[in-house]
């Protein structure tokens, strides 16, 4: 690897799998020490196996103030900075127009846009100058898609704090930037499938014609995008919203 991040501290959150766990996986690989949260602490002490060293898992759920504020006190005491955020948790479930209800409404929107909120509003005084904030979003957010409605609202509402954010933060040094994945191979599209793999492949198929590149995209490829948001790479890319989607939102 390059050392890209060498020496760095970032933190992601919700990386016990997926594109947060690909990430994580990569950041060390790139000389950074990696904060990861996650729900579960089978799943952080498989993820922390799977990363190896130079990683420190917290059991963290990042709609819980509580757990927001132990996570970046334990941060503060051993690092004493963070150079790369990463909010990545997040979630959501389909339901169509006439079906929508209030706690769908508030459990999508407390995961993708009030935890994010909190997660880097709690952040913020550890923030070195020079930092770089990377907000998960998703080419949903300029997309309509069938029965999603309230997930892509949720992300387009990210869409907006990155570019309200980029100018609080003006003089500060530090970067604010949206990372729109497309169709991802990650538990959570598959677990729209349900756990039956000729459905989960189906489902796969038919979302690959839909991407000019003819295929859903691998974790790994979102973390190499994730890479260069953490980088000096994209030192002057602020505000903005990268989609690493195949090309689906794109054409």
């Amino acid at each position: 690897m390059s050392n890209r991040i060498g020496g760095k501290i970032a933190v992601i959150t919700g990386a016990t799998s997926g594109i947060g766990l690909a990430t994580a996986k990569l950041f060390v690989a790139e000389g950074a020490h990696v904060y990861i949260t996650g729900r579960h602490l089978n799943s952080l002490k498989a993820a922390q196996d799977a990363i190896g060293s130079n990683v420190t898992c917290i059991q963290a759920d990042s709609t819980q103030a509580g757990d927001l504020d132990r996570l970046f006190e334990k941060i503060k005491a051993e690092a004493g900075r963070i150079d790369v955020l990463f909010a990545n948790a997040g979630g959501g479930t389909m339901l169509p127009l006439g079906q929508i209800t209030e706690e769908q409404v508030d459990d999508t929107f407390g995961q993708n846009v009030k935890a994010m909120v909190f997660t880097v509003q709690k952040a913020l005084p550890l923030m070195a100058k020079g930092a770089s904030i990377i907000l998960a979003g998703s080419s949903a957010s300029i997309e309509g898609t069938a029965a999603f409605s309230i997930y892509s609202a949720s992300k387009a509402a990210v869409r907006n704090l990155a570019r309200s954010w980029a100018i609080d933060l003006k003089g500060t040094g530090i970067r604010v930037n949206v990372l729109s994945p497309g169709p991802i191979r990650t538990p959570f599209l598959l677990d729209f499938a349900g756990n039956d793999l000729e459905q989960q492949q189906g489902m796969l198929d038919y979302l690959s014609i839909r991407i000019p590149l003819g295929r859903v995209g691998e974790p790994e490829e979102i973390a190499k995008a994730a890479l260069f948001l953490a980088s000096e790479d994209s030192s002057f890319v602020n505000g903005a919203d990268i989609f690493a989607d195949g090309g689906q939102a794109q054409v």
